[in-house]
């Protein structure tokens, strides 16, 4: 089994030699290549000649007016000849004595494996408050907005493995500086496993680290959200739901100032509500999915609602009076949970539909269109 390392590099001069040494020491009896990608105005292209012509595990590229860590990465899997890939950076932060334990990881069945700084026996110490700070908030994000990410601890890594499959047929367009968040998201994986290891300082060179870099980062996470059917479903219903609290009051003081009393205005407002997040449900969140006419759809819609009232008040009521959580928190819990009750509900009954819908794709389908 070959394994193919691609190691990006800008400017890394002093840091290449470096990596193919302890690459080559980590990799004894196993056979791999090392690829750089290197976009550098500095004069690391002339070590990477050097160290080629000594080495033949080693190859690379030096693109000329082209930039970016993601586009690097991903020419280095279309160069790449391994069955499995792996990913880590120049600048020694990742320790390559590494890779072996992460390739007996795919040996025994991983797709995916992730050198991680958050799990039990991991570390980030090599990094600054301030890069700690920012790693966070790229981190929780990601977990955040996109379903495939959560399960992960640290999809932020720069240092990971993955078997050759998981890409194959799949495009990838990545923007900015995380490609693990691009594999994971659009790659074909059901089993990721994450290994700890200690992120080590700096030894030499500068970080690439930059406002424009966490502005693209950004920029990913929207794209992908974007892309993925299930994301942008659950989004759109909870956009819907805000929706429909505007709607509620502005009809409650339009009853009660045409004299209607304040109870009915009241269940009239709600009422309106209700049916005006049907209507934008029915037209938005499941546009593509009409299998039933439209007065079905609305009464199951309204049965899904009074269940989700009924889970509203009973967690509410359970938390406030047997737990005596804050009546505000209660409330708060018990609409969590109302909410996660009528998405489910809607999707697998309001407008279930048993055939594989345009907006139900998975990264899988909608990828596919052409290979990297």
């Amino acid at each position: 089994m070959l394994l193919s390392i691609i190691v990006p590099t800008f400017n890394e001069m002093e840091n290449v030699g470096r990596v193919s040494n302890v690459v080559r020491e980590s990799m004894e009896g196993i056979d791999y290549e090392l690829i750089f990608i290197d976009d550098s105005s500095d004069d690391t292209p002339i070590e990477l000649e050097q160290l080629a012509s000594q080495d033949n595990c080693i190859r690379y590229e030096h693109r000329v007016n082209e930039r970016g860590l993601g586009t690097a990465v991903v020419r280095g899997f279309q160069l790449a000849l391994g069955d499995v890939i792996a990913v880590m950076d120049a600048d020694l932060q990742h320790p390559a004595s590494m890779l072996p334990a992460m390739l007996e990881q795919v040996d025994h069945g991983a797709e995916v494996v992730i050198a991680s700084r958050f799990i039990p026996g991991g570390s980030d110490g090599g990094l600054s408050l301030n890069r700690k700070i920012i790693s966070g908030v790229a981190r929780y994000l990601s977990r955040i907005l996109l379903h495939r990410i959560r399960p992960i601890k640290d999809p932020t890594s720069g240092f990971f493995m993955f078997r050759r499959e998981v890409i194959d047929t799949v495009e990838l367009r990545p923007i900015g500086w995380k490609i693990l968040i691009e594999v994971l998201a659009r790659g074909k994986s059901d089993k990721v496993v994450e290994v700890p290891y200690d992120f080590h300082a700096r030894s030499a060179g500068e970080s690439k680290m930059s406002l424009r870099e966490q502005w693209n980062y950004m920029k990913h996470l929207f794209i992908l959200m974007k892309d993925s059917p299930i994301d942008l479903r659950l989004y759109s219903f909870l956009a819907v739901g805000l929706s429909g609290v505007v709607v509620n009051l502005a009809a409650y003081m339009l009853f009660v100032r045409i004299g209607i009393p304040i109870l009915i205005s009241g269940f009239l407002s709600a009422l309106v509500a209700l049916f005006s997040n049907f209507l934008l449900n029915d037209k938005i969140t499941w546009r593509d999915v009409h299998i039933s006419r439209w007065h079905l759809r609305a009464t199951k819609y309204f049965l899904v609602s009074v269940g989700g009232i009924i889970f509203d008040i009973g967690v509410l009521d359970m938390l406030f009076r047997v737990f005596h959580l804050n009546y505000l928190f209660a409330n708060v819990a018990g609409i969590i949970v109302a909410s996660v009750w009528n998405f489910l509900l809607n999707n697998l009954w309001t407008w279930n539909n048993n055939k594989k819908s345009s907006m139900i794709r998975s990264f899988d389908d909608r990828s596919s269109r052409e290979s990297i």
